[in-house]
């Protein structure tokens, strides 16, 4: 499928998305956020694909929202059209998603980048919710999955202030899992990617739905969660096969069932 706002490509087991407005820093325009829900959906329903990669140009992962286009919106058009909706096809993802940051990460863009479930940056990376100063708060996500990586007050400073986070600072509170002299930044990511894809598919959903549950309640409900799923495990022909294969010190094969 072609697509005007976004590159999607398969390499090897890797679908990699790449946003693609450089001339207004990747803003999230509709048109933008309907081809990622398309390209998200299609590498979801790919066999052949078990990780995918987000990502943006050098000078911005995407640096927010397109305040052009929804400038003039009323609340019933909004609410009619559920803006932002479409946005969220990155966190329902099922398969493992790395977002790649380099540049700006605001916004809109910051909130997309913390659907992912992990954030490799590049040193130049920046990361902010600057809503407050355009009279609106983050309305994808921001104040939640924010508060919920870096705490109740790191969240308060960038909501309430406007300000940006560096890649350093990032990553110290959490937000950032590496973070990555620019120039090698794709290169790290495409090995963590193909990594994951090389493993069992059904355990890497499995795998991300656990650790997402530790986010959703309690610790001893998120405990008994992730030793239920562990035990299903045990159905899968990936399990017989991967712990065969460490036993006879050889490489698994898994089959994805």
């Amino acid at each position: 499928m072609s697509y005007q706002y976004i590159i999607a490509e398969k390499q090897g087991r890797v679908g990699v998305i790449t946003f693609n407005r450089p001339d207004v820093l990747n803003a999230l325009s509709r048109g933008l956020t309907a081809e990622l829900r398309q390209a998200i959906e299609t590498f979801e329903t790919d066999s052949e694909i078990n990780c995918l990669i987000l990502t943006g140009s050098e000078r911005a992962f995407a640096a927010g929202a397109d305040i052009n286009e929804m400038q003039n919106l009323t609340v019933s058009e909004l609410i009619a059209n559920d803006f932002i909706e479409d946005w969220e096809s990155v966190a329902r993802c099922r398969k493992p998603v790395i977002a790649v940051v380099r540049g700006f990460a605001l916004g809109g863009g910051c909130e997309i980048a913390l659907m992912c479930d992990f954030i490799i940056a590049s040193d130049t990376a920046k990361f902010g919710q600057p809503e407050i100063k355009i009279g609106v708060i983050p309305g994808a996500g921001g104040s939640q999955r924010l508060a919920h990586f870096v705490g109740k007050s790191k969240a308060m400073d960038m909501c309430l202030t406007g300000r940006m986070m560096d890649a350093q600072e990032a990553e110290r509170c959490g937000m950032v899992a590496r973070v990555v002299p620019d120039a090698d930044v794709m290169g790290e990511a495409m090995t963590a990617a193909e990594a994951i894809a090389g493993y069992s598919q059904v355990a890497l959903m499995a795998a991300k739905e656990a650790v997402n549950k530790a986010f959703e309640g309690g610790l001893g409900e998120g405990v008994h969660f992730e030793r239920r799923i562990f035990h299903a495990l045990f159905a899968t022909e990936d399990q017989k096969e991967g712990m065969s294969a460490f036993l006879a010190k050889r490489k698994p094969e898994f089959k994805d069932r």
